[in-house]
């Protein structure tokens, strides 16, 4: 089967759930708890899940993916196939129509003026934009009518389903962002905390890294929703707090991310104010080894950019014994249990795009050892960490703080102490270091460390700009205001072929080749992303909040209008 032929019409239609209440605001007030806080309400400046999650509240694509990663159209009329001209014969463009009546919080109406100005803000040359790689191959964007946008790519696209679908890639308003383009989007505080929206709720306040109010769009298309009047988005604390203000003591209504021990989270849910809920995505754990050099000695403007080629991370065999040394049976164990696989993929899920290659599943003390010791790696002046020609192989190792984060961080610590590296461990608050703040020195598109840690996941059930996130260039640097996807700074113009290649193969099981190909590059080929865990979501709603459905392909508050209160 090619991808050209599900494009025919193989689409979700919108259903989502129906409505249990018939009075916008009727169900009062509705908390919700993320312990990583948000830090901004605006996805293009920040890859942070908690962000991207926040801001979903208020603003939306074109389309989403519902709960089993179908398209679904959310401002769109409909999502564009080749079958209803959509998509063009040659897969060359798609057209987009916005849907009759849909307006921003305003009372202005959307149009293709807003769309085509937020794939201008995020292809802005002068600015830097997380979520870059969403736009990879458009040529051009323009405005056919009022509500028709057309995109042309540079290329057939089989899968043209990049700009404007998922919560990572909403429209914002062109009018409210107008002075906010390239160098000067960081800068546009009001607008960045406060985005008119179309979504079910508008923000009333928002205090970065604490807590955000909401309140519901009086201009939202269904009159009948939201259920409720409130949101309070409160950020901050642990996994282990928000889990027992739903769990135990009935404080919050839903809480994000539960990562905790499954025994944890099942003594919690003894209490019978809530329930967990649990679903398996491409959500990988892993390591991101730094390609460039992070030391505080370079001066600010080469500081971990592609200028400064790391001191020893630079060295395949140095990765891969760091990879080797890993004992991921037990991490599974210690950190997840039955909420976690062990896997060696970038990409875990979907199963036709995962290589399934369990090369690293087995630890290999000695055989880590006997790499360095060929390499030339030796404790020469035995103090019991290697070095060669002068450089120690000594790592800073960070990663946000949370417990079983800090947990994997002491073990992977001590495994690396047995193999000759020195490791220093640096924990950091997960609002700052998530966050999009290009004046932080904490943050991980920053990566003033050797190696991090992190989990991070892709819309869709294709990982095409998942993929295509490790384009040379794609790197953050000072010249992007610190935003970029290739967080390692991973640089193959084979690679990078290959992005190309894959954005114009329509055969499915051809683009599964590619990916998985592309996978491998990044992984045992090369060893700068080591994947650790294959995390299943995990989070918790009370048993008073009804209309919550777990979404492992999209925001996990993709259908927060639908929400409701129960009995």
């Amino acid at each position: 089967m090619t991808l050209k032929s599900l494009l025919m019409g193989a689409v979700a239609t919108a259903a989502l759930a129906p409505a249990a209440f018939a009075e916008r605001g009727s169900d009062g007030e509705v908390s919700i708890i993320y312990w990583q806080a948000p830090s901004i309400l605006n996805p293009y400046l920040s890859g942070g899940t908690k962000d991207v999650e926040s801001a979903s509240l208020v603003l939306e694509p074109l389309a989403r993916y519902n709960e089993v990663g179908e398209m679904v159209p959310f401002l769109a009329a409909e999502i564009p196939t080749v079958e209803n001209g959509g998509v063009s014969e040659d897969l060359t463009t798609i057209t987009w129509k916005i849907a009759d009546g849909m307006m921003w919080s305003d009372g202005t109406p959307v149009t293709s003026a807003d769309v085509k100005f937020t794939a201008d803000y995020c292809m802005n040359p002068e600015g830097g934009c997380a979520q870059l790689a969403f736009f990879d191959g458009v040529e051009n964007v323009e405005e056919i009518d009022a509500q028709t946008v057309k995109v042309t790519f540079n290329q057939p696209k089989p899968n043209p389903y990049g700009p404007f679908v998922g919560g990572q890639s909403p429209i914002i308003q062109a009018a409210q962002f107008a002075d906010c383009t390239g160098a000067k989007a960081p800068e546009c505080t009001d607008a960045n905390f406060g985005p008119i929206g179309t979504g079910p709720f508008v923000v009333d306040e928002f205090r970065p890294n604490d807590v955000i109010q909401y309140s519901a769009n009086p201009n939202y298309r269904d009159p009948a929703k939201p259920a409720f009047a409130k949101v309070t988005f409160k950020g901050g604390g642990d996994a282990a707090a928000a889990g027992r203000s739903v769990l135990e003591t009935g404080e919050f209504d839903y809480a994000w991310n539960l990562q905790l021990a499954p025994d944890v989270i099942a003594r919690m849910e003894a209490a019978g104010k809530g329930v967990a809920i649990a679903g398996f995505g491409p959500l990988i754990e892993r390591l991101e080894m730094n390609m460039t050099n992070p030391s505080p000695d370079l001066p600010p403007e080469t500081r971990a950019t592609v200028a400064e080629p790391h001191p020893f991370l630079t060295d395949i065999n140095v990765r891969k014994a760091l990879s080797l040394a890993i004992d991921r049976p037990l991490l599974v164990e210690v950190g997840y249990g039955k909420a976690g696989k062990v896997s060696c993929d970038l990409v875990p899920a979907p199963a036709m795009f995962a290589s399934g290659d369990m090369h690293c599943a087995t630890q290999d003390i000695e055989g880590a050892k006997a790499l360095l010791d060929e390499a030339g790696w030796t404790d020469s002046d035995g103090d019991g960490v290697r070095d060669k020609d002068g450089v120690k192989l000594s790592i800073l190792y960070q990663t946000s703080t949370n417990a079983v984060r800090q947990d994997f961080q002491a073990l992977i610590k001590q495994w690396w102490s047995e193999i000759g590296v020195e490791t220093e461990l640096r924990n950091l608050d997960a609002s700052v270091f998530f966050g999009g703040d290009p004046g932080s020195p904490d943050t991980f598109q920053k990566f003033y460390a050797d190696v991090e840690m992190y989990a991070n996941t892709f819309n869709g059930t294709d990982p095409q700009q998942y993929l295509a996130a490790y384009r040379c260039g794609n790197e953050p640097k000072p010249s992007s205001q610190w935003q970029g996807e290739n967080i390692n700074r991973f640089c193959d113009p084979a690679y990078d072929e290959l992005i190309d290649e894959l954005a114009r193969t329509g055969e499915i099981a051809k683009r599964a080749e590619i990916a998985i190909k592309m996978n491998n590059m990044l992984t045992k080929d090369t060893y700068t992303i080591v994947p650790l865990v294959h995390r299943g979501r995990v989070s918790a709603h009370a048993n008073s909040l009804g209309g919550v459905v777990l979404n492992v392909w999209d925001s996990e508050l993709w259908n927060v209008a639908d929400w409701h209160r129960v009995d």
